[in-house]
């Protein structure tokens, strides 16, 4: 990825030498500086507040509540899992935590999820099955409040930057459903293939 970065920096230089354009250059560099500090000053108050709900959602038990609402519909997709397995409670907590679009406080959780599958996993060397679920499950997660895509739209001015989530619940419910489906679809192929 460096590279690429690498080669689009030089072409663009390059380019702007050749055709004259190095003062525009200059300036968009110089504009795109700013407006990124600009930017990113924006997204600290609205990323600080959110950290702050989530911290008090996590402490106030929320999370938990909601992580005992979703376990019956996550065993159904990780049989593999013994009941009461360390990796049971950190996939649902990641869930949870995605759920409601806090994704800095999920991190951990899935982290911590795949540390737990890994001991689960009889192959050392490849992905169990389970942890396969997971990572699909993980990288479209359900969210009701995408408070990430929130954040941005509000630092960037819209003038309801909440109107998001509904799309956002729909798109994101479809991915996931499709990640079920391909995750399931490929292991039964996998399994036939064998």
């Amino acid at each position: 990825m460096n590279i690429v970065f690498m080669l689009l920096i030089t072409m663009g230089l390059v380019t702007g030498i050749f055709t004259g354009k190095m003062q525009a250059i200059n300036e968009a560099i110089v504009l795109s500086a700013a407006s990124s500090v600009e930017r990113i000053l924006g997204l600290i108050g609205i990323f600080t507040m959110w950290l702050g709900v989530a911290k008090v959602a996590e402490r106030s038990g929320l999370l938990q509540l909601f992580t005992r609402i979703i376990q019956p519909f996550a065993q159904i997709f990780f049989p593999s899992i013994p009941k009461g397995h360390p990796a049971m409670g950190a996939i649902l907590m990641n869930l949870t935590a995605n759920l409601f679009g806090f994704g800095s406080a999920a991190t951990p959780f899935g982290l911590k999820a795949m540390e737990e599958l890994q001991k689960l996993n009889a192959n050392r060397e490849s992905a169990s099955e389970a942890m396969c679920t997971f990572l699909a499950i993980n990288t479209s997660s359900v969210t009701l409040i995408p408070t990430t895509i929130i954040a941005v739209r509000a630092a960037a001015g819209s003038a309801n930057p909440t109107e998001i989530v509904g799309t956002t619940l729909i798109a994101s419910a479809a991915a996931t459903s499709f990640a079920l489906i391909a995750d399931y679809w490929c292991r039964t192929f996998l399994k036939r293939r064998r």
